[in-house]
């Protein structure tokens, strides 16, 4: 255990800087055992500091030898400064100076893959959050912001490609076969944008022409092969900076942009300024080797990082509690942007499972924190989907609450008022205000308390006086250092469903037009809403297009839900009441288990499914959305006390009936969405591809030959990696041991050779639910494929088998527990980042059985009682076991 607890830094404590930095001048000299950094940096104290006595400069810095330090072309006495393994104090120094520095790093040895390390055989970096202090010495913080000049020089033959950010603007080779370049960007930057990027690289090229007619050269840099999977990342790139001048106002404002594909990287990319550095999974896309969701995932993840130039980057954060002023804010802008290239209400599907099963159950847990947080030991640990996808629904509310028009001017306002600054969240909210002339102080709340806020509901319909009125009440759960909470500002939006579909609206308040929906401003801890002139007894169709992030309780009966998705116009609420109705089933089926008795599906779901699979109107992606039971994780979410070993046996009794009942339909879904038409990664393909699956996961729990059969065809004879991991998902999960084996070595030796779709053998294996899968994950570990040190290959094996395979990592003799402690203990001496998101399975011992409970809780015990822990694990598991 360490000796002494690490430091937790406060918002309430911040001030601003002693010191700026106006000019950053940087050079490298890469080798392959040491690289010198040398930093010329011209610092002067901040007017805004009010303090008239001397002032140490204090710069930070970790993981770097010193060897030379100069104040103004004089070479500084060791007595002059202290060096400590966090930072660098100087004593004495004036109020304006240019201060040099030469540190020497070993790249090679940095697995934390913060700062500058080596992937392979390419130099890169990773400076977001605090890395770049292993690169100098530094004002390693958002708020100094500085222009920057960086020359790199390096080998020309191992690496003939050096990239920095900005342009660039001198180049040459020397006599000792190394060769340099330098790169100026004009725009000034916090540290954590600065990006340096050297190996033997191939590159496609494009141009985008500006809305101001302005030529932008666009290029993506990948190993030589891998040129050929780079052409839908680039045409994601050209749609994102079209519609970012078309829905935002936002043009490019250098004259190159640049992306660079990264095997090793902890996160999905960085939106360093001009230069972006990219995980190879979010770049690298063919449809031989990339499946829907990946082509999805590439297209949205380049429009995130595009769009960061002016969310992140023009306008950044005056410190790390702010994170979300530009991650929430960008993730609303790329969902908003992805929605418009494909299906709008898949994509609201998807982004709301995410929110409900993985950013409720972090609320729930002990790691919970508010959008913009109050403390932390590790900012590492905060780039949590609370920051970022909750962090998205907040602007998302702002957005109803204003409207499409006003938003935007709000945003222009945003933009505008603060470009080339470091501002806050406050600051944002502060233009949406001022643009609209909407008092926001009680919206302010969603920024400060944590936890998920809950609805519940009741509706109650006076025939005589045809009348019907909603009685709403809102709370919020404990959370940690939150005891109570105030109301939150919660946008409900609602219709009303009557039997031919909805019912024309009209509010008991003057100021409210007649239609058939309408936003309700939920402000208070109860509140009552009375809709006049109501025809018939309604069904209310609740947060509609998920208006707010909260859990919504309403009594639903079958008849009701079954009208909802029958009628509503809706999707996300068509799709939310199959997901009840499911739930609804599911928990019936669990509790006959407990008491003995035989496991029936309600005929109200399949009747639902069957009506679902045999209406032609429908979209095909609604239908396969709609067809899908809620998950092991969902259920285990909303769960008082999680048993995933019950909640398992009873969803696949459910799947199982229903296949049985609906085995026409579904053989005659699977059939009627075959193709053999070439592949494109659009919205109607995508869609058809998914209902087919959908079909063929329920096919599988026939046991039939012929299923089978159609499966093993479908592995080996389709044409995209769609359908080949579709079905050798469904293999993998069969106990045909023979064709199981079979189908995987065959797809391992087709693909070895590509690692983005290794990383998808491994995670098709990890999550499989036979029996064994502990032990083969173990096999895993030593094959030849998998690097314990590549972040890919960690969240592909370790990461899906304990987060995503709860009925194997769950195991009653608590191995799966024990397997991830040990991998924890590892890699908290290789890579504190991953190691301490990869404890998030462990975190919520809480919610578990009591034997679960003391077995889990051991573990973290465990990992306390391990020598040397980084700040990053040490956060989790210590908040952990309070």
């Amino acid at each position: 255990m360490r000796d002494a607890q690490p430091k937790t830094i406060y918002a309430k404590d911040y001030r601003v800087p002693d010191y700026l930095i106006e000019k950053t001048d940087l050079h490298f000299t890469l080798g392959e055992d040491v690289t010198l950094v040398r930093s010329t940096l011209s610092i002067q104290r901040n007017s805004a500091v009010n303090s008239d006595g001397p002032c140490p400069l204090v710069l930070d810095g970790q993981e770097l030898s010193l060897k030379i330090l100069k104040l103004d072309g004089a070479e500084l006495d060791q007595s002059a400064y202290q060096v400590n393994q966090d930072s660098l104090t100087i004593h004495d120094v004036p109020e304006q100076f240019i201060l040099e520095c030469l540190t020497e790093i070993k790249p090679q040895e940095n697995t934390s893959l913060e700062g500058l390390y080596k992937s392979k055989t390419m130099f890169c970096t990773q400076c977001e959050a605090e890395g770049f202090r292993k690169i100098t010495y530094y004002l390693d913080r958002p708020d100094v912001m500085s222009v920057y000049r960086t020359t790199i020089v390096a080998e020309k033959s191992r690496y003939p490609v050096l990239l920095s950010n900005g342009n660039n603007i001198e180049q040459g080779d020397n006599d000792d076969g190394t060769h340099w370049v330098t790169w100026e960007d004009p725009f000034k930057k916090p540290a954590y944008l600065f990006a340096l990027v050297a190996g033997d690289l191939s590159h496609i090229e494009d141009h985008f022409t500006t809305m101001n007619q302005r030529e932008v050269t666009l290029r993506i840099y990948v190993e030589e092969k891998d040129i050929d999977k780079c052409d839908h990342a680039m045409t994601s790139l050209k749609h994102a900076m079209r519609w970012d001048e078309e829905v935002y106002g936002r043009e490019y404002d250098l004259d190159i942009f640049n992306i660079v594909a990264v095997d090793d990287f902890n996160m999905g990319a960085m939106e360093n300024k001009s230069l972006n550095i990219f995980n190879t999974s979010c770049v690298l896309a063919k449809p031989e080797t990339t499946t829907d969701m990946g082509f999805q995932r590439v297209e949205a993840v380049v429009a995130h990082e595009y769009f960061h130039n002016w969310s992140g980057n023009r306008v950044t954060c005056r410190d790390w509690f702010q994170l979300s002023l530009k991650e929430g804010f960008t993730v609303f802008r790329d969902a908003e942007f992805s929605a418009d290239m494909g299906s709008k209400t898949v994509k609201r599907v998807e982004d709301v499972s995410l929110l409900r099963t993985i950013q409720f159950a972090e609320d729930a847990g002990p790691m919970a924190h508010p959008v913009r947080p109050d403390a932390y030991m590790e900012i590492s640990n905060f780039y949590t989907v609370t920051i970022y996808e909750k962090g998205a629904e907040v602007v998302r509310m702002i957005y109803n609450l204003l409207g499409p028009e006003t938003f935007r001017k709000g945003s222009d306002l945003y933009f505008d008022r603060h470009d080339g600054q470091a501002v806050t969240c406050e600051d944002f909210v502060k233009a949406m205000e001022d643009a609209s002339g909407k008092d926001l102080t009680q919206f302010r709340r969603w920024y400060s308390q944590a936890g998920t806020p809950r609805l519940t509901v009741t509706g109650v319909y006076e025939a005589e006086s045809e009348r019907y009125t909603l009685s709403v009440k809102q709370s919020c759960p404990v959370t940690p250092g939150q005891e109570s909470k105030q109301p939150f500002h919660i946008p409900l939006t609602v219709a009303l469903l009557g039997e031919a579909g909805a019912l024309p609206l009209s509010l008991a308040d003057p100021e409210t037009e007649d239609n058939t929906e309408v936003m309700l401003d939920v402000t208070q801890a109860e509140q009552n809403f009375v809709f006049e002139q109501v025809k018939e007894a309604p069904v209310p169709s609740l947060l509609r297009g998920f208006s707010a992030p909260v859990k919504l309780d309403f009594e639903y009966t079958r008849e009701q839900l079954m009208r909802i998705i029958s009628l509503d116009s809706d999707g996300f609420c068509r799709w939310d009441a199959a997901q009840q109705l499911g739930t609804q089933v599911i928990h019936e089926m669990m509790d006959a288990g407990r008491r003995g008795e035989r496991l029936q599906v309600d005929e109200y779901l399949i009747e639902a499914y069957r009506t679902v699979l045999k209406d032609e109107t429908l979209d095909k992606s609604m239908v396969a959305l709609i067809l899908k039971l809620p998950s092991e994780a969902y259920l285990a979410e909303i769960a008082d006390e999680a048993n995933v070993h019950e909640i398992f046996a009873a969803r696949r009794i459910c799947r199982n009936q229903i296949a049985e009942a609906l085995r026409n339909e579904l053989i005659q879904a699977y059939k009627a969405n075959k193709s053999d038409e070439p592949y494109a990664a659009n919205a109607e393909q995508i869609a058809r591809r998914d209902l087919k699956n959908t079909a063929l996961s329920y096919m599988m729990m026939l046991d039939e030959d012929r299923v089978l059969f159609d499966c093993n065809e479908q592995l080996y004879n389709a044409k995209n990696m769609t359908d080949q991991l579709a079905a050798l998902r469904e293999i993998t999960n069969t106990n045909y041991g023979v064709i199981r084996r079979q189908a995987l070595d065959n797809f391992y030796q087709r693909w070895q050779d590509e690692p983005l779709v290794v990383n998808q053998w491994f995670a098709v294996q990890a999550s499989s639910i036979v029996t064994d899968t502990l032990d083969r994950v173990k096999e895993l570990m030593e094959h030849p494929a998998f690097d314990i040190k590549n972040p890919n290959k960690v969240r592909s094996l370790i990461g899906v088998f304990c987060g995503q395979n709860p009925t194997n990592f769950h195991r009653e003799d608590g191995a799966g527990y024990e397997f991830l402690a040990d991998q924890i203990i590892v890699l908290n001496d290789l890579n504190p980042q991953i190691a301490s998101r990869l404890l998030t399975p462990l975190t919520r011992w809480k919610k578990y059985p009591v034997e679960s409970q003391r077995l889990m809780k051991a573990q973290l015990e465990r990992i306390m009682a391990s020598p040397d822990l980084s700040k990053d694990v040490y956060e989790v598991v210590s908040k952990s076991l309070k």
